[in-house]
């Protein structure tokens, strides 16, 4: 069986990761390759349908993740990992357990981010009733050697997964 490939695509919270991830799959799909999308947003629903955001709980979440992520690659599904994954150590864990790893970061001004702010996350972060947020009351820790580094906020997102797709090309992930 096929060893399957993973792609985390990070960044702040409305920095463009699930638009490059929806163009990703899209073009991915183009070439015969489907992929499951792990989006941490769905997956809390399940893994964490309360959450808190505090590091434990991230740290708890970050691992399951993972893990699912591992599980699938290990069956031959490739999977995007479409989560923000505040801390280095959460994406680096992946790199670590999953072989055919890729790591994109969507690179978006905060400034950008907040005026984008699609699930409102960073105005119920400034009126108190949203916590931890990256970028706001977390501290978001860029990837220091991403594979691919995407302009969210000057990128289109089709010119970007194909981007994505000529590193997974070039590292054998994905036939020519």
């Amino acid at each position: 069986m096929d060893t399957g490939f993973a792609v985390w695509i990070t960044g702040l919270p409305a920095s463009g990761k699930s638009t490059v991830a929806s163009a990703l799959r899209k073009e991915l799909a183009t070439r015969g390759v489907n992929v499951a999308v792990l989006e941490s947003d769905e997956l809390r629903k399940v893994l964490t349908p309360q959450p808190r955001y505090d590091e434990p709980e991230r740290d708890f979440f970050y691992r399951a993740l993972v893990s699912v992520g591992l599980l699938l690659t290990r069956h031959g599904v490739s999977v995007i990992f479409d989560a923000t994954a505040n801390r280095r150590a959460y994406r680096d864990r992946a790199r670590e357990e999953i072989a055919r790893f890729l790591e994109v970061f969507v690179d978006s001004p905060l400034s950008v981010c907040i005026a984008r702010d699609p699930k409102g996350i960073y105005r119920r972060g400034r009126e108190g009733s949203a916590t931890g947020v990256p970028g706001l009351q977390a501290d978001y820790e860029p990837p220091r050697s991403p594979d691919v580094v995407v302009r969210g906020d000057a990128e289109e997102p089709d010119r970007a997964a194909r981007r994505i797709v000529g590193k997974l090309v070039e590292k054998g992930y994905v036939k020519e």
